[in-house]
C-alpha cells in the first residue's frame, strides 16, 4: 500500500506543488483536503499517514489556521519543512480582459501578498476570500467569479486565460509548509535543525515571558520565531509559537526544554527537523557544545563524589 499524503486541496494548489517536490511523493497516493484541519485531521483519524500544511509566509505572516489547529488539536509532529517561492497568476475566464473584471476570488493570503497589484490593476474589483488558490480558479471557471488570483498549475487545469504571471508585491515572497505525521522519535540531527514548540506562561506572574526567553538564551538556544496566540481560555490569555535553532537531542536544547517545563503552565513539543535550504548551520556558542555539556556533568559528579578537579587539569 503507497504511503498516504493529504494536503491543502483542490488540486492544484501551491500545497500539492510544495508536496510534490518530495522525492518520496512520487509514487504516493496525494489526498487533497478541503481546509488545513480536515487535512490534519486525516493524519489524526488515520485516513493519511502524514499531511502537507502552510504554516508562514514571508509576507503575509503565520498562517492562524494552521497554528490554532496545532495548539488545540490532537497531537502531530513535524517531521520536516519544504520553502517554496510564491508566484501568483491573474486569470479570467471566457477570455474576458482586465476591464471586464468586477468580482476577484482569492485565498486570504494570496490577496494580502497581492494588495497593491490588484488595486493598481483592478481598482473597481470585489476582493472575496475562498478557501484555497486552487478553489479560486474553481470558483472563476464555474462563473462565479471574473478572476481569480491562483497558481499556474491550477489555471491551466480549469481552463482559464492567464492574464499575468509573477504577480505578487513582492518578487522574493516564500511559504514555509511542513510535514506532519503522528508522534514518532525525532529524525536524527543534521547538524542544521529547528525545533518548534509552544508555551502556556502563568498570566498572573510577572515577567513570564522574560523567563521563558532566558531559559533559551542562558543556554545559546537562538531563537528564531516567536509568535502568540490566544488560547480560547479567556480574553488575554496567549501562548507562544517558538522556532527555535537545534535538535531536542542536543545537550543545551534537550536542557532548555526541561527548563521551560519547569516554570511554564504547559509546554508542547511539534518536533525537531532538518532546516530547508543551504544556509549553513550555526555552532553553538562557546561552552555550549555537546562536549562542554558532557565535560560539566562530568565535572559535577566528580564534585558530588567528593573528587573536585586539581586547577591544573583545566
Amino acid at each position: 500500500m503507497s504511503t498516504r499524503y493529504s494536503y491543502l486541496g483542490p488540486e492544484g494548489t501551491f500545497s500539492e506543488e510544495a508536496l510534490r517536490t518530495l522525492p518520496e511523493t512520487a509514487d504516493a497516493t496525494l489526498l487533497p483536503a478541503r481546509t488545513v484541519p480536515e487535512a490534519l485531521d486525516a493524519v489524526r483519524g488515520g485516513d493519511a499517514d502524514a499531511a502537507l500544511v502552510p504554516l508562514e509566509n514571508s509576507v503575509g505572516g503565520s498562517v492562524p489556521v494552521t497554528v490554532d489547529d496545532l495548539v488545540a488539536g490532537g497531537p502531530l509532529q513535524i517531521r520536516r519543512e519544504v520553502v517554496l517561492p510564491i508566484r501568483f497568476v491573474f486569470a479570467t475566464r471566457d477570455g474576458r480582459g482586465l476591464d471586464a473584471v468586477r468580482a476577484v476570488a482569492a485565498h486570504p493570503q494570496a490577496s494580502a501578498q497581492c494588495r497593491r497589484w490588484l488595486r493598481d490593476t483592478v481598482p473597481a474589483a470585489t476582493v472575496t476570500d475562498v478557501l484555497s488558490n486552487a478553489t479560486a480558479a474553481i470558483l472563476c471557471a464555474q462563473g462565479e467569479y471574473d478572476g481569480a488570483l491562483s497558481t499556474p498549475l491550477a489555471a491551466r487545469r480549469h481552463g482559464l486565460t492567464v492574464l499575468a504571471e509573477g504577480v505578487a508585491d513582492h518578487a522574493d515572497a516564500m511559504t514555509r509548509f511542513v510535514l506532519l505525521e503522528r508522534p514518532a522519535p525525532a529524525p536524527e540531527p543534521t547538524g542544521n535543525d529547528v525545533t518548534t514548540i509552544a508555551v502556556f506562561i502563568a498570566h498572573d506572574r510577572v515577567g513570564a515571558l522574560l523567563a521563558v526567553l532566558t531559559e533559551l538564551a542562558v543556554r545559546g538556544v537562538n531563537l528564531s520565531r516567536i509568535e502568540s496566540r490566544p488560547t480560547g481560555e479567556a480574553l488575554g490569555r496567549y501562548c507562544f509559537l517558538l522556532d527555535c535553532t537545534g535538535h531536542v537531542a542536543d545537550a543545551r536544547m534537550g536542557e532548555a526544554l526541561a527548563g521551560l517545563r519547569r516554570i511554564c503552565r504547559d509546554v508542547r513539543f511539534f518536533g525537531s527537523y532538518p532546516r530547508a535550504g543551504a544556509e549553513p548551520p550555526v555552532p553553538p556558542p562557546p561552552g555550549m557544545s555537546d562536549a562542554d555539556f558532557t565535560e560539566a556533568r562530568s565535572w559535577l559528579a566528580r564534585i558530588r563524589a567528593g573528587h573536585p578537579t586539581p586547577p591544573e587539569s583545566r
